[in-house]
């Protein structure tokens, strides 16, 4: 599974790895389980019109929970062959980078930031978009890696050679994130966003891993110290 010939963290590999998207058994099984858990801290929309934009969407794996929703669906990338794939997906597909969205100041209802934060050397700047782009009131939902010895450990020489774990050399570890510095940026930003650290449900793995499973949960847990969400809205 892993993308030929380009270093780490090189989006690139995003491009080489585009018909894995919607494999249910691919190398990007776990960004199906991760936008389910998404969806899960998103509110309905409030009416006809309300949008959501979709910060680095590839394949467009939010689109059936948004659609679901009941929201317009915005997916914003870098990723020709992403955006290509989320397109087919019913996903309004805008090419520009997620430190400088071309998109206006307080269009969204909800802003959704996921698996991204820990690729971009500008972390703060991604959050910062987020709030730019979000009207008062409006959701904000991020998930990303956490910069700890442990993190670092586990998500890359142990989920690199794991079933549904990320490609390999998808991750940079030099660019997880740091969780004190993302609290502190959301708190000057507007934001009010807390912190919740994910595992996938274990049960569910094993019998995803056996072929018995489409999908597994993300659960909840006190330590943010390897994979987290934030969720939260702007003041």
């Amino acid at each position: 599974m892993r993308a030929t010939a380009l270093p780490r963290n090189d989006p690139a590999q995003y491009d080489q790895l585009a018909d894995q998207w919607w494999e249910a058994s691919g190398g990007f099984a776990a960004l199906h389980w991760l936008a389910a858990s998404r969806a899960e801290h998103i509110p309905p929309a409030a009416g006809a019109g309300a949008l959501l934009v979709d910060l680095a969407c590839g394949g467009g794996l939010m689109a059936p929970h948004v659609a679901r929703l009941g929201y317009r669906h915005v997916g914003v990338d870098l990723g020709v062959e992403g955006l290509r794939v989320a397109r087919g997906h019913g996903v309004l597909p805008v090419r520009g980078s997620v430190l400088a969205v071309p998109l206006a100041d307080g269009c969204a209802d909800v802003v959704v930031a996921g698996e991204i934060l820990e690729h971009v050397e500008d972390d703060v700047g991604v959050l910062a978009e987020c709030a730019r782009l979000l009207r008062p009131g409006g959701t904000v939902v991020v998930d990303a890696l956490a910069a700890t010895r442990i993190g670092r450990f586990l998500m890359v020489t142990v989920a690199e050679r794991l079933p549904g774990g990320p490609p390999p050399g998808i991750h940079d570890p030099a660019l997880f994130v740091d969780r004190e510095r993302l609290l502190a940026a959301a708190e000057r930003l507007g934001l009010d966003l807390r912190l919740v650290g994910l595992r996938p449900s274990m049960r569910q793995a094993v019998a995803w891993a056996l072929g018995r499973r489409r999908d597994v949960a993300m659960k909840p847990v006190r330590s943010t110290a390897v994979v987290f969400a934030g969720y939260g809205r702007k003041r």
